[in-house]
């Protein structure tokens, strides 16, 4: 990789950019927010030896689920993405809630019916 082409994690970082670089593939030059939350909250060696220590297969996803981590703990950090684990436990839970209601109305509307299916049939 030439000089210009830098990966985000090397241009952040200021070196020149091997061939073999280990966050080329998972933080290009265009994504540069990307490796900058990363790296304010993991650091570049942290990060480097966690994908280093990964079959190559595994990599891509948890270079992903690391950015998606820093990028909550940058805008959140104390709760990181446990806050966004919460509102979507509370969506899933309101969203139980809304389906018990359809249910028991969807029940109380077939009782109706019937009754009335009943009723017309005595007449």
């Amino acid at each position: 990789m030439s000089t210009s082409s830098r990966c985000a994690a090397c241009r952040h970082l200021r070196r020149r950019c091997p061939s073999d670089c280990i966050f080329a593939p998972y933080f290009p030059a265009n994504d540069p927010h990307r490796f900058a939350c990363v790296h304010k909250i993991y650091g570049s060696s942290k990060v480097g030896n966690m994908l280093q220590d990964l079959p190559v297969e595994l990599r891509a996803e948890a270079a992903d689920a690391i950015c998606i981590e820093a990028e909550c703990r940058v805008q959140d950090p104390v709760y990181g993405c446990v806050r966004m684990i919460s509102l979507l436990q509370q969506q899933i839970h309101n969203a139980e809630s809304q389906l018990v209601k359809a249910r028991a109305e969807i029940a109380v509307l077939s009782s109706h019916a019937q009754e009335l299916r009943h009723h017309v049939q005595d007449i």
